[in-house]
């Protein structure tokens, strides 16, 4: 509980406690004089039942610590949400018994909270002498005491301040919710004695009796000399001493001692036990990891997330880890990656999934998993090339295959692209990719060249669109397809985008921390050295050899279909031209 400091009317509101039987005080009621008390009590939707129920009660143990009667504390009472209702005006009732009854048949208007319209009635009807107030000669101290959950929908400033100026005295009560700037644009000054913003109950007892001692007799906390190491609680003619919490009063009833909570014996930790303010608290050893039980330790994972840095694999071995590389890969200086893919060329083109599901923070690791990718591969012109689109409900090329010929300039894009959001229309992107990413215009290098073009989707949800026909289309067109699923991703829609066999295709990970392990399988499709393009090596198609070659191959399958009956009657003619060409043809 946050409370500013206070005299004794609004502590009263803010240090009774929610029930009835314990908003009571002790002892004979204070005797301070006349008073004109207007209570203004927010009532909107935005308070719950059992709030209000917790205000009602309020109010009636207040009304027990008070001096009622016609020549003594006059109360009021009004709510407000809305609108504004008179539960009772101040020359109403001089019982208690009255007051109660009435408080207690309260029924909330739930509606909006106009706070300012409140005020403005308050020192309009109910601070007047036809609704009981006594009239200003008499002097009488007129208070209102507003007590409000939430912001109001109205102006408070300058109505506020209008009744201020005729005489009334405000406290502004917020209850959780409530906004603090207009409890002190509500409130008379000094604010910190008129400002009170409760946060919990948990101490109202024990400021309760404070009030009291306020109220009724000597401050006896407030005049010093009172010894408590932590806090002094003020009671009528006496006072004691109170903890903080964590803590109990020593044997000489002023000091505090922590309380060894471990050593009662009963704490079941498996490691150790360690004393704080709440209590004990188990802790482990260094390499372990406490268990949701909060007693139980197990021994860390250090693998088990991105941060051991591994390019390929991670192996957790007690208090350490060790980096392991494929067969055939050797670990770096660095102890973490390995040599990277030297021959062959590629283009690549990444799909990835930036749809809502997959979040902002996952989309992070989605980026740092991409240049792992680009990591183990010979980015170059000459070499690979790569290529990113970003779907969600659209789709957009973050960069073409022609834009960067390194591999630092690839990842610092990577890096920078932003998350988009939304649906996942995978069947859209792999149709922008088959459209569009692998054109010559894009940065594609020319069928002719025999460079494998590579597609990568990655993904972790249901398509909301159809994949089907342009899954088979991007194969058709002899792209070289691999799937990687995470999460929620469908086995069968990958298993439909990838290509054959769907075993090397296909990758999937339960979740975005731990699909660094699918780095391995990708470099061993994906790599050139040992995947589709191993040994490619690229040569012009007008050289003599390419010539000679596409010729043959030309021919050769003529033949077969022409054995096969299928071209019997053109492959006879083609056979004749076949062998013309063969004798007449002049290579360079």
């Amino acid at each position: 509980m946050r409370i500013l400091p206070c005299s004794p009317l609004p502590m009263l509101l803010l240090l009774l406690q929610p029930w009835e039987t314990q908003l009571q005080f002790t002892g004979p009621r204070c005797r301070t004089g006349p008073l004109d008390l207007v209570f203004v009590i927010d009532s909107s939707r935005s308070v719950r039942p059992f709030e209000f129920e917790t205000m009602r009660q309020f109010l009636v143990g207040l009304l027990r610590g008070l001096d009622l009667g016609p020549n003594a504390t006059r109360v009021g009472v009004i709510q407000y949400s809305s609108q504004v209702q008179s539960v009772f005006p101040l020359g109403a009732f001089s019982r208690r018994e009255d007051m109660e009854r009435a408080i207690r048949a309260l029924v909330p208007l739930a509606q909006g909270t106009m706070t300012g319209l409140a005020i403005q009635y308050a020192m309009n009807v109910a601070f007047s002498v036809a609704e009981g107030a006594r009239p200003p000669e008499a002097r009488v101290p007129r208070v209102a005491v507003i007590v409000t959950d939430g912001r109001p929908q109205d102006r408070v400033a300058e109505v506020a301040a209008q009744a201020r100026a005729r005489g009334i005295e405000i406290y502004a009560v917020g209850v959780q919710r409530a906004d603090v700037g207009s409890l002190r644009a509500m409130a008379s000054p000094p604010l910190d004695e008129h400002v009170f913003l409760v946060e919990s109950f948990d101490l109202i007892q024990e400021f309760g009796l404070q009030f009291q001692g306020r109220l009724c007799g000597k401050n006896l906390c407030a005049e010093g000399g009172h010894g408590c190491q932590h806090k002094c609680v003020n009671s009528p003619g006496t006072f004691h001493c109170t903890c903080n919490t964590g803590y109990q009063l020593a044997t000489d009833n002023k000091s505090c001692l922590a309380i060894d909570h471990c050593s009662f014996g009963n704490h079941s930790c498996q490691h150790e036990c360690v004393n704080t303010l709440g209590g004990p608290r188990c802790h482990c050893r260094e390499g372990h990891d406490l268990l949701p039980d909060g007693r139980s330790c197990q021994v860390r994972d250090l693998c088990n997330g991105v941060d051991h840095g591994c390019e390929f694999q991670c192996v957790s071995e007690g208090l350490t880890y060790r980096c392991l590389c494929p067969e055939g890969r050797q670990l770096q200086a660095d102890g973490k990656s390995c040599n990277r893919c030297r021959e062959g060329h590629v283009d690549l083109v990444l799909l990835v999934d930036g749809s809502k599901s997959v979040r902002p923070q996952n989309f992070e690791l989605v980026k740092r998993f991409v240049n792992q990718i680009v990591d183990f591969l010979d980015v170059s012109p000459e070499g690979t090339r790569i290529g990113l689109v970003q779907f969600s409900s659209r789709v957009r090329t973050e960069f073409p295959l022609g834009r960067y010929g390194t591999a630092a300039e690839v990842k610092q894009a990577v890096l920078a692209i932003e998350y988009m959001e939304r649906g996942t229309m995978t069947g859209l992107a792999l149709r922008h990719m088959v459209e569009h990413s692998f054109s010559e215009a894009q940065g594609a290098r020319p069928r002719v060249l025999n460079v494998p073009r590579v597609g990568l989707v990655f993904t972790d949800g249901r398509s909301q669109d159809d994949i089907s026909v342009w899954a088979a289309r991007a194969k058709e067109e002899g792209i070289v397809m691999y799937a990687v699923g995470v999460g929620k991703a469908v086995e069968e829609e990958l298993r439909e985008i990838a290509s054959e066999p769907a075993e090397l295709h296909v990758s999937y990970s339960p979740d975005f921390n731990t699909m660094t392990h699918l780095l391995e399988n990708l470099r061993g499709s994906i790599c050139p050295e040992e995947g589709i393009s191993a040994g490619t090596e690229l040569r012009s198609p007008c050289e003599c050899e390419s010539l000679v070659e596409f010729q043959g191959r030309t021919l050769g399958a003529l033949e077969s279909l022409t054995q096969n009956h299928i071209l019997w009657g053109q492959g006879r003619r083609l056979k004749g031209r076949g062998r013309g060409s063969r004798d007449t043809q002049r290579l360079p």
